[in-house]
């Protein structure tokens, strides 16, 4: 019986899927044409498996498929995309864990797998699978997106990636430590270390990247200058790296007395899709991992490049536990062609744009939580954390912006601003309360969760925490 080593076999893993100076004389350097021939035998491959695994057996049947039906990398556009939702209803009709994962718990010699689990927040949570092969996969492309971000093996990485069931710390712990000489801190969440300590490991231990979500890493900035700490004269963090966004990177570089920002895409499903490069010029997906598309959010066709619509995944290096095909994640973003200054001749998407999800409707306009914090995070006398709430009152819906002010008493024209720029930038008028720093912490819960609450819609009594 073969164990997680085994089943891993690092060499041909480097050799698939390299990281630092071989990605960059390799797989970037590809033609057009020698990259779709890979992606082809790739993908071709994932489908094979598919077939092999109920879920995607039935769904594909049902949509009239056949197995030969997909014979080249240009059918994918036949196979049917599926939603958390889809994984969800699974589990449901196939307790505890569905079987999309295409596992038989009747025999013992089978792949040996990893579970994860989503915060299970809003409902039961959703189980999340790996095989040993694709799981150092993952850990291998998030280390080739860290070194193309500058990390050296001299670096002290700091991470607040939250641990227990959710990928996130876990996932950033065996990187560094699988595939970098990199020193690793791993802090966790405020929950888990609290912040005033994480503050402390920073400066005791000379942090010189911060990895994780861009709201608590802000929120730890402040924590460090009310404990009387300078970022340029007391501390030595020279890059965040995490889901940036539509985050303010200017104010979150200053916070962190200029270091330089980098984004990189991924969820916990697919792992990293795309990172970001020095150019700072869009997100390099990784097309010899992942074939990427942007779907319409209504009817599900491909968009052109250029268009904004949900990022559908396909992961073309999953052919054991849990293949991923056509994954629509909900997130918004849209396709570049490649950079030509950079030397990396893969194409790119525009970054996370929010999720076509977690939108809310006002007087005929589209209105996005993170559409509002990024107007948020550019108003002075502003901290940047926030928290949308919509209510309705009749049949007129309304969404209130509690926005946290450094004095919320001291600038009696400062809530005007605020709406006068969101109405600007949105097209619509929305209600704003200011509130002192840390009062909308318990309802983003953002010293707990990797990713905060920045929507509560009591709407008939519905709630959506996203």
């Amino acid at each position: 019986m073969s164990n997680y080593f085994d089943e891993v076999d690092h060499r041909r893993l480097l050799a698939e899927y390299p990281i630092g100076q071989p990605f960059l004389e390799g797989p970037v350097r590809l033609s057009r044409d020698a990259l779709h021939a890979l992606q082809e035998r790739r993908f071709l491959a994932v489908v094979a498996r598919g077939w092999e695994v109920p879920f995607y057996r039935r769904r594909w049947q049902a949509a009239g498929l056949e197995p030969g039906d997909i014979r080249a990398l240009e059918d994918v556009r036949k196979l049917p995309s599926f939603a958390k939702s889809d994984l969800m209803d699974n589990v449901a009709d196939h307790p505890p864990f569905g079987d999309f994962h295409g596992l038989d718990f009747s025999v013992t010699d089978r792949l040996g797998a990893v579970l994860h689990t989503t915060s299970g927040t809003t409902g039961a949570p959703q189980p999340i699978w790996f095989g040993a092969f694709d799981r150092e996969v993952q850990n291998a492309l998030l280390a080739r997106a860290y070194r193309l971000q500058g990390l050296t093996d001299s670096d002290v990485v700091h991470s607040v990636y939250g641990f227990g069931m959710v990928n996130g710390g876990h996932y950033i712990r065996e990187t560094v430590l699988h595939f970098t000489k990199a020193l690793l801190v791993s802090a966790g969440t405020g929950l888990e270390t609290r912040s005033q300590q994480q503050v402390e490991l920073i400066r005791r231990y000379g942090a010189s990247v911060i990895v994780g979500f861009p709201d608590y890493i802000r929120k730890l900035a402040m924590v460090a200058r009310d404990a009387g700490l300078d970022p340029v004269r007391d501390l030595t963090v020279r890059k965040i790296i995490g889901h940036i966004g539509q985050e303010n990177r200017a104010t979150l570089s200053h916070a962190w007395g200029g270091a330089e920002i980098f984004d990189w895409y991924g969820v916990a499903d697919t792992g990293v899709i795309a990172a970001e490069s020095p150019r700072h010029e869009g997100l390099h997906v990784f097309e010899d991992a992942h074939l990427v598309e942007i779907v319409d959010p209504d009817t599900g066709a491909e968009l052109p490049d250029g268009k904004t619509g949900n990022i559908c995944a396909t992961v073309l290096f999953k052919t054991g536990v849990y293949p991923v095909i056509r994954f629509d994640t909900k997130d918004l973003s849209r396709l570049l062609p490649p950079d030509p200054g950079s030397g990396i001749n893969f194409r790119r998407i525009a970054g996370f744009l929010g999720r076509s999800d977690n939108m809310v409707k006002l007087r005929g306009m589209n209105v996005y939580p993170s559409a509002v914090g990024a107007v948020l995070g550019e108003i002075v006398g502003l901290t940047g954390e926030y928290v949308c709430r919509v209510t309705r009152a009749g049949s007129r819906d309304e969404m209130t912006v509690l926005a946290e002010a450094t004095d919320p008493n001291r600038d009696a024209t400062l809530a005007k601003r605020v709406v006068d720029a969101l109405r600007h930038r949105l097209g619509v008028e929305l209600l704003v309360e200011l509130v002192t720093p840390g009062a909308t912490a318990p309802l983003t819960e953002i010293d707990s969760r990797q990713k905060p609450i920045r929507l509560i819609d009591t709407r008939q009594d519905r709630s959506s925490k996203d």
